[in-house]
């Protein structure tokens, strides 16, 4: 989950401002943690206290309700509807990645990354983003190759993985839905050498970057090991109390520090 939130915050600067290159500060005035960090605890308190997933978002997204939510996410959050709202946005699939460390079953974590898509993302496109970003946390951190991980990925949702970063890029533009933001954070991690590398690839997409680098640092955390340790304490200082108390027991929680 630290590799998810490293991503937001590195990418956080670049989300209005794209910076098409590998060639960047990881860290610079202006960064934060935004929504998809906010999500992502929400999900791996929830997980923890085996709570419900619409309830633990709610609660805090109105802790923390400037943190760059969508207009229809920030109608649900403000109501006391809990009915979703058929979106097929990327939210689903960058809170989703504590179910691809918390379950060691891949039925489980199908189940779990549909159950926490569809409290607000009940469109299958919403769905099957989560689905995609927890399958490929769960089989990072299994151990499979990137070859093996992708083949599962074409071959279970559908997603076109034959491009390229280099042949991505020069025509991606900033695409707030899963289907525009899933494979291609996926791609970001498969043509990786490390996990700095992962973020540095995925930012330099442009786009939605702080949503693009939160999906491919979960799956870089996963698959490479955890977060390097300098990131990792750099990440730590942008955190408020509460959400760097969740982050720390979340990876006590599952064996992860």
């Amino acid at each position: 989950m630290l590799g998810a939130i490293a991503g937001d915050i590195i990418g956080s600067i670049y989300e209005i401002s794209n910076h098409r290159s590998k060639d960047f500060p990881l860290f610079s005035e202006g960064c934060r943690f935004t929504d998809d960090t906010v999500l992502t605890v929400a999900i791996a308190d929830c997980l923890m206290h085996q709570g419900s997933y619409a309830e633990y978002i709610k609660t805090y997204a109105r802790l923390y309700p400037t943190r760059g939510y969508g207009g229809r996410f920030i109608e649900w959050m403000n109501s006391e509807a809990m009915e979703p709202y058929n979106s097929w946005g990327n939210g689903s699939a960058m809170r989703v990645s504590p179910i691809g460390f918390a379950y060691t079953d891949r039925d489980a974590v199908m189940h779990e990354a549909k159950c926490s898509a569809e409290v607000t993302h009940n469109h299958p496109e919403g769905v099957k983003g989560a689905q995609a970003t927890a399958i490929t946390v769960f089989m990072a951190r299994q151990g499979h190759s990137k070859e093996q991980i992708k083949t599962e990925i074409v071959n279970s949702f559908g997603y076109d993985l034959r491009r390229t970063l280099d042949e991505i890029r020069p025509t991606y533009k900033f695409d707030v839905s899963c289907q525009g933001t899933v494979p291609q954070a996926i791609t970001a991690f498969l043509e990786s050498t490390d996990f700095e590398d992962a973020i540095r690839n995925a930012i330099s997409l442009g786009g939605d970057s702080d949503t693009l680098a939160c999906i491919t640092g979960a799956i870089a955390e996963a698959y490479y090991g955890g977060v390097p340790e300098a990131i990792a304490e750099k990440v730590f200082t942008y955190l408020t109390p509460r959400v760097r108390q969740v982050v720390e027991k979340f990876r006590e929680w599952r064996n992860l520090c």
